[in-house]
């Protein structure tokens, strides 16, 4: 029988041998052997040899983990590049995670980083919401030491100039750590309903959201729509300020401050302006129909961050991952009359990846813009439901 297959068996080999010649110059049809277990053998070595050639490289390592893993900013001049959804910044500064007006929340996220203007802001916002009868901040997430794709949570907060404020009040007893780690933030929205619980919401909530849009730095404050709706209903007299105020997902137990892109920051990419008006009209209305709310049709899509490598960001990043850290974290924190940066070179341009797009970027997958302008009412178009 084993006699009989031989030649069957040899014009296999030939076959296999012919197919993975472009690959291996070295593999020989072998001629008819006497053995079946020889021509097992050879077979073997061959698919083997296959194998090995088909074996993708390692894959790029993914920005987040890159950047997730900086412990401490750039020493740079202070600079936002890139979009708030695709970017990174150098000469970031820390705000301390105590202030006479402020706590820091969830410090082990290290996310307590930002341009100085952001830094100096969130404090100012401190002192002059403690004036107005808030009795202090508790602060959430900043950005990353050098920005950048996150590990976990925001799609933006990715070049110093977002952060989140809890609409919580800081306590009249200092937190500690644990508490800080662990402590829940009221939600302040039903979620059912998508509308603000009046037994939540308190005057202090809207005068506080009208101070952080009265600095003309702040170019947008995210909501949840309840939240949006309640100041509508509820603002009397000057409303011009409620333009700055934007509805989103999410946002039902903090708000996000935006500012815009600051002077010495060349390579930051501006968003467009806010629509003119108050905001309370048919675009807000959108968002207390079926249409936001319906399940994602792909929900296994993944999501930018865990696409994006160093060619995907603007090409001056790979300089600011690579830039010298400073002696400590200390040594960077901004207490309010100045910004201790060491000594700041010049920030050099990493040579641009390949392959890039037309704009100088690696083309990445299509994805929601975190902050994209809410769609006409009459034009409903189904999308996922993105980050913040």
């Amino acid at each position: 029988m084993l006699t009989r297959s031989l030649p069957g068996r040899t014009l296999l080999l030939k076959r296999v041998a012919t197919r993975f010649r472009s690959l291996f110059t070295h593999v020989v049809v072998p001629k008819p052997l006497r053995t079946f277990g020889q021509h097992a053998l050879a077979a073997l070595a061959v698919l083997a040899l296959a194998g090995l050639a088909a074996r993708p490289a390692a894959a790029e390592e993914l920005a987040k983990n890159l950047f997730g893993g900086k412990k401490l900013p750039a020493v740079a001049a202070p600079q936002s590049i890139g979009f708030y959804s695709k970017g990174c910044f150098a000469g970031g500064v820390a705000i301390p995670l105590d202030g006479p007006k402020w706590e820091v929340m969830r410090p082990s996220r290290n996310r307590r980083w930002g341009h100085p203007t952001m830094i100096a802001l969130i404090e100012k916002l401190s002192r002059d919401a403690a004036a107005d009868g808030w009795p202090g901040l508790l602060v959430g997430d900043i950005s990353q030491p050098r920005g950048g794709p996150m590990l976990t949570g925001h799609a933006s907060h990715q070049i110093g100039l977002d952060a989140d404020i809890w609409l919580t009040p800081m306590p009249n007893r200092k937190l500690s750590l644990e508490q800080r780690e662990n402590m829940s933030a009221t939600l302040l929205v039903d979620e059912k309903t998508h509308l603000v619980k009046d037994a939540l919401w308190a005057p202090a909530h809207t005068r506080l959201l009208k101070r952080a849009a009265s600095y003309a730095e702040v170019e947008r404050i995210l909501v949840n729509p309840g939240i949006k709706k309640k100041l509508c209903d509820t603002v009397r007299g000057d409303r011009g300020w409620l333009r700055k105020v934007r509805p989103f997902w999410g946002h039902d137990y903090h708000f996000h401050i935006r500012i815009g892109c600051q002077p010495g920051s060349p390579k930051c990419k501006a968003q467009e302006n806010t629509a003119p008006g108050d905001g309370c009209d048919q675009s807000l209305a959108w968002w207390f129909t079926e249409e936001p709310w319906r399940p994602n049709k792909n929900p296994d899509r993944p999501k930018a961050r865990d696409l994006m490598t160093m060619a995907s960001l603007p090409a001056a990043c790979q300089a600011v991952l690579d830039g010298p850290d400073p002696a400590s974290a200390e040594a960077v924190t901004y207490y309010g009359d100045g910004v201790p940066v060491a000594a700041a070179p010049v920030l050099m341009t990493a040579p641009a990846p390949a392959p890039a797009s037309a704009s100088g970027e690696a083309a990445l997958p299509a994805s929601v813009n975190a902050f994209a302008a809410t769609p006409e009412i009459g034009i409903p178009l189904p999308r996922p439901r993105p980050g913040n």
